[in-house]
């Protein structure tokens, strides 16, 4: 194999090690200042829009042992990866795409599994993290309250028979 395929397998693979997700994504109709603007919005969730060669990523993906995904490797492709927050990207993608109504996802894979493009839209109408944490919290806290309220009217109930 050729040293430039090296170079550009070795660097696709790098892309590919950054998290525990891939988005593949259709850019036909994407301008320069578009993508830029992506990259911009990718950033605050520490992501990153990458250009690669579908020769390179069938590779790479070879290579990391990542589910077969040449169906989705037409026309040109770009890979979004990094960042912890797989949500968080894939609500990004959903919002620039409405936006723009350029940018096409094609694919995802998540822990090593195929993940549709209408899921991982479904995934970008799911709430945020510190949402979840937050509702989650809030359960806790409205048993812990109604516990606390039932004790205390138990207690008001005794004390009275007890001065008696």
């Amino acid at each position: 194999m050729r040293a430039e395929k090296q170079y550009l397998i070795a660097e696709v693979e790098t892309h590919l090690k950054k998290s525990d997700y891939v988005i593949l994504a259709n850019f036909t109709n994407v301008s320069v200042a578009d993508v830029a603007e992506l990259r911009k919005r990718l950033d605050t969730e520490k992501a990153e829009f990458h250009v690669v060669k579908n020769s390179s990523l069938r590779v790479a993906a070879k290579a990391l042992g990542l589910p077969e995904f040449e169906s989705a490797l037409i026309g040109p492709t770009a890979v979004i990866v990094g960042g912890k927050n797989s949500a968080g990207v894939a609500k990004v993608l959903k919002k620039f795409f409405e936006e723009k109504k350029k940018l096409e996802v094609k694919i995802g894979v998540m822990d090593k599994k195929i993940i549709s493009a209408a899921d991982l839209a479904t995934i970008a109408d799911l709430p945020s993290f510190d949402a979840l944490r937050s509702q989650l919290l809030g359960l806790f806290m409205q048993n812990a309250a109604a516990f606390v309220r039932v004790l205390d009217a138990k207690v008001k109930k005794e004390q009275p028979a007890a001065a008696a």
